[in-house]
């Protein structure tokens, strides 16, 4: 029987948001060793949150399948550049764009700069998010609230419009990243879980919206992942039982998330939109 690899001791540590990744002890796991097959040759895929965590994770996959990649990112340009190095050891073109997706302006300025760069877009992942814990509802300020549903659910609507146009003409993929919280909620997360569970809904009725275009929408709803966010919004003693609770009892790396998406995006899903999956350590969500 094959034995679990052994689960990584996570110190105790505290970043400020939104966190480095260059900085984290252990480093998250951004790519299993796998055999390419192709999926995306000649394919280009934009990714919003891609400079580290699951994004890069995502972006590291999608360039070993073959496509190009358009990593946008706010300003942790040091981990955006790792990502682009990472990117361009598997031989495919990355360009990098900086900016808030909160704006619809700046989303608009991504496919323009991508369609002149690449002509295409066949892949949208929709994966930057912000969280900022608080132990009371009182505490959310209005200016939190609204940040947090600017990053993580009203980008994706100016990502989509920004985009549409030329995955109508590529039959392409949308990607959303939801979150456990969404389907268990979270005490400490209200805003954030709220936005998750926006996401899933937004995710089921674009599918619908899109699919007389022939685009395919689906999600993917991790649970406890190692990515920056962790030890640049939760206490440090928090940081070091990240994950412990659920069944398989530690938290999960990028990389084991990744193929989700790989798998979505590609042909080998051509029969699925409108649909979750759940890489989240065992729980069961009943969705």
């Amino acid at each position: 029987m094959k034995k679990e690899k052994p689960r990584k001791i996570r110190p105790a540590q505290k970043q400020t948001p939104p966190g480095s990744q260059s900085k984290m002890r252990p480093k998250p796991e951004v790519e299993k060793s796998v055999q390419p097959y192709g999926k995306f040759a000649g394919k280009v895929a934009v990714i919003t949150g891609g400079d580290s965590g699951i994004g890069r994770s995502v972006a590291v996959s999608f360039a070993q399948e073959g496509a190009d990649v358009v990593i946008v990112y706010l300003k942790e340009h040091a981990d955006a550049k790792e990502t682009k190095t990472l990117v361009e050891e598997k031989g495919q073109n990355c360009l990098l764009i900086s900016g808030d997706v909160g704006d619809e302006k700046f989303c608009k300025s991504i496919a323009q700069k991508t369609l002149k760069t690449f002509g295409k877009i066949n892949i949208l992942v929709n994966n930057a998010a912000e969280q900022h814990p608080q132990k009371n509802i009182e505490d959310i300020s209005r200016l939190q609230l609204e940040k947090t549903f600017r990053t993580n659910i009203f980008s994706m609507f100016f990502m989509v419009k920004a985009c549409i146009r030329a995955l109508e003409k590529t039959q392409g993929v949308i990607l959303n990243t939801s979150s456990v919280t969404a389907y268990r909620g979270s005490e400490h997360l209200l805003d954030y879980s709220a936005t998750k569970g926006a996401i899933v809904a937004f995710t089921r009725s674009l599918a619908l919206a899109l699919a007389e275009k022939k685009i395919r929408v689906n999600a993917v709803a991790p649970g406890p992942i190692w990515t920056p966010l962790i030890p640049s919004t939760f206490p440090s003693d928090k940081v070091k039982k990240f994950g412990s609770d659920v069944p398989l009892k530690r938290a999960g790396e990028p990389s084991e998330v990744a193929p989700c998406f790989v798998f979505l995006a590609s042909d080998d899903a051509s029969y699925i939109t409108g649909q979750v999956l759940h890489p989240n350590g065992g729980e069961i969500v009943n969705a």
